[in-house]
C-alpha cells in the first residue's frame, strides 16, 4: 500500500545516492528559480585557432534582443537580461505570473584586435569570434629532467 504513494518513489532515489548527489538533486529542482534570480549561469566554452579566439555560450531560450555584449580593454563581457509575464484569465480567477532573470559572465583575452570582433546568435549558442591582433611568438625549448 505505501509503495503507492509518491513520496515512496522519491525517498528510494534518495537513499540510493550519495551525499552529493543529494545537494545536487535538492538545487536542481523545480522551486530553485526563485531562489537563483531565474535564470542560472550559462555554460561557456573557448577555443583557440591561429588566427582568432572563438567563444561559444550555451544560452537556450534566450531571444537575441535579450543578449548584450561589452568589449572594454581586452575583458569581453556577456550579459543576458530575461524578464516574462504571463496572464491567465479563467472562470472566476486571475493569474498573473511576472519572472525576471539575469546572468553575466566575463573572459578576459589579450591580444585580440577589437575592430574585428563579431558575434553570431543561432539555436540558443551565441559565437563570439576574437580575432588575433598579431601571431604571438612561440618560444618553445626542450628542458632535460634530471
Amino acid at each position: 500500500m505505501f509503495g503507492l504513494t509518491p513520496y515512496e518513489s522519491r525517498r528510494n532515489q534518495l537513499a540510493n545516492r550519495r551525499p552529493r548527489d543529494l545537494f545536487d538533486y535538492f538545487f536542481n529542482d523545480d522551486f530553485m528559480p526563485a531562489f537563483t534570480g531565474g535564470f542560472p549561469a550559462f555554460k561557456a566554452d573557448i577555443r583557440e585557432t591561429d588566427k582568432e579566439y572563438i567563444i561559444d555560450a550555451e544560452l537556450p531560450g534566450v531571444t537575441k534582443d535579450d543578449i548584450k555584449l561589452d568589449l572594454n580593454e581586452d575583458v569581453l563581457t556577456i550579459c543576458v537580461e530575461k524578464s516574462e509575464e504571463t496572464k491567465e484569465e479563467k472562470n472566476s480567477y486571475i493569474r498573473r505570473e511576472r519572472r525576471y532573470g539575469s546572468s553575466s559572465r566575463s573572459f578576459r583575452i589579450e591580444n585580440i584586435k577589437h575592430e574585428g570582433v563579431n558575434a553570431k546568435y543561432d539555436n540558443g549558442v551565441l559565437s563570439v569570434s576574437l580575432p588575433k591582433l598579431r601571431e604571438a611568438p612561440v618560444d618553445k625549448r626542450s628542458i632535460d629532467i634530471q
